[in-house]
């Protein structure tokens, strides 16, 4: 068996190979689209990481991927046609509006799968034919993100697919190695934060991990995206500018000014850049401190929302008998994690003998791959399943919960839900099913272009259809049409091992089986 695992990341991608003879996880590197992230290790030695940029540039039938865009510096000229964080947006609430470029419509859908798609033409260019791919997705994902993953897999022909929450792979990927191990991973990348307890356990007179279990789970809706744009709103503050004033291309180079000084300043005090105002041709010195980097995420609440994601995997983890001291190593992972302050806060948490930084971009891919060598992984729900439902009496709609957050999967409901039609004849009965989850965000906002502005950090509640479209879901039709008053419908509910909500649908007045266990999102 040949596995392959895809960490598809909000600001760079990595894909590892499990090669069969070692059963050793390798980084893939791709000609012209894969970047070698340099880094030092706690050893001093410089490393070189292949990572391929998740950017994509648009300009008629020619599309330029990965380190392509970013090395030729596309974006900067035509920042209309450059695609980045695409991911992030896949994942996010609220999506910005389609492209229209060259009389053809670009989406975050389509630009994603294009991404996707290239690389699995670059694995294949390769020669490597795998029988199992495994995607990385955010912990705090919705199923309709998993739903898309699942699709887009099902085009491009991948034999079999499996999904694991980012941070919990990472976890196993250091657990596996360490069986019966206690671990925590604070996984930090450009666009989400996701910690994920895990602890493993092993047969009895072997070393082969034989299950893991997921005992807690945080996330947050923020990243290293976020700290760019803060870097260059305080910037054109400090000069009395404002995104407007130096245009589309100057906001544009900008970022990608405060990406490097972000980047220069997790090993230094001061960092310093120059750009020139293409609006006004005036040439500008940058210069950034750590420190006022500092302030920026605690007036911008980022750490604060770190603390707060530590706090709520520590509760959980509390709840159940475990206390912070048994926890054996936390793993810090993805970009943001080089901030010397996110490293500092996770420090005095728990401590340095216990805080590891060794893999921050190849952990999660490398990780996701053990679940090869994993029996079984014992996980729960991170957001709670509910339906809406309309009550004709009172002409409101109400939710109804069918699985609450914390239930362990697969799962089934216990009673049958039983239902009515709202209106006399009604040839058929809808219902809105989604998950209810109590997410940490950066306030987004896009203009008519798509182009994002993020602003300080919220907590809200928030439902998400289990349709993409966010249309009702079309459970059954009625033959004989349907009576007000009379029981209908027996809905019986389940969670597979694959974290997808299935029903199984039962015509009380004909006694007819209509679904057998089909995914609620697809049911028509």
């Amino acid at each position: 068996m040949t596995a392959i695992a895809i960490d598809f990341g909000t600001s760079n991608t990595v894909v590892s190979l499990l090669e069969p003879d070692t059963q050793q996880p390798k980084t893939l590197r791709f000609p012209g689209i894969s970047r070698l992230f340099k880094l030092t290790n706690a050893k001093g030695e410089v490393q070189e990481i292949p990572v391929v940029p998740s950017l994509v540039f648009v300009k008629g039938d020619q599309w330029a991927f990965g380190e392509q865009v970013r090395s030729q510096r596309l974006g900067l000229a035509q920042p209309d046609r450059l695609f980045k964080a695409f991911k992030r947006d896949l994942v996010a609430d609220f999506q910005p509006p389609p492209r229209y470029l060259d009389d053809q419509t670009y989406t975050v859908e389509t630009v994603s799968e294009r991404f996707l798609q290239h690389l699995w033409e670059q694995i294949q260019q390769q020669a490597i034919a795998p029988s199992q791919v495994i995607f990385t997705i955010p912990v705090g994902a919705f199923e309709r993100y998993l739903d898309w993953f699942r699709q887009v897999a099902e085009t491009l022909g991948i034999p079999e697919v499996r999904l694991i929450d980012e941070s919990t792979a990472a976890a196993l990927g250091y657990a596996v190695q360490h069986p019966g191990s206690l671990v925590l991973v604070v996984d930090w990348g450009g666009g989400t934060l996701d910690l994920s307890l895990v602890r493993t356990a092993a047969t009895t007179g072997s070393d082969r991990v034989q299950q893991a279990e997921v005992l807690a789970k945080s996330d947050a809706y923020v990243g290293g995206e976020d700290i760019d744009q803060w870097i260059v709103e305080d910037y054109l503050r400090q000069i009395g500018s404002s995104r407007a004033v130096v245009g589309a291309v100057g906001w544009q180079n900008l970022l990608a000014i405060a990406e490097r000084l972000k980047i220069r300043l997790s090993g230094a005090a001061e960092a310093k850049e120059s750009w020139l105002d293409e609006e006004t041709f005036t040439a500008y010195d940058i210069s950034f401190s750590r420190d006022r980097l500092e302030e920026i995420l605690e007036t911008q609440q980022f750490l604060e929302h770190l603390r707060q994601a530590l706090d709520d995997v520590l509760a959980i983890a509390l709840s159940k008998g475990i206390h912070k001291s048994d926890i054996e190593q936390v793993l810090l992972v993805g970009g943001s994690c080089l901030v010397p302050a996110v490293q500092q806060l996770v420090l005095s948490y728990f401590g340095r003998q216990r805080v590891k930084f060794d893999k921050p971009f190849e952990a999660i891919a490398h990780g996701a791959l053990a679940l090869t060598q994993l029996a079984d992984i014992d996980d729960y729900l991170h957001h709670t399943y509910a339906i809406r439902l309309w009550e004709p009496y009172t002409r409101t709609y109400s939710y109804f919960p069918l699985f609450e957050r914390g239930t362990r999967y697969p799962c089934q409901r216990a009673e049958s839900l039983t239902l009515q039609v709202a209106t006399p004849g009604q040839h058929e009965i809808r219902l809105d099913i989604g998950e209810v989850a109590d997410i940490a965000q950066a306030e987004v906002s896009y203009d008519a272009q798509g182009r994002m502005t993020s602003s300080s950090l919220n907590r809200l509640e928030t439902y998400r259809s289990l349709e993409s479209n966010r249309e009702e879901v079309c459970i059954a039709h009625l033959d004989p049409p349907g009576q007000t008053g009379i029981d209908r419908l027996s809905v019986k509910f389940e969670v597979n091992e694959e974290r997808v909500l299935v029903a199984t649908i039962r015509d009380l007045l004909t006694d007819k089986l209509l679904l057998e266990k089909g995914a609620i999102a697809k049911l028509k």
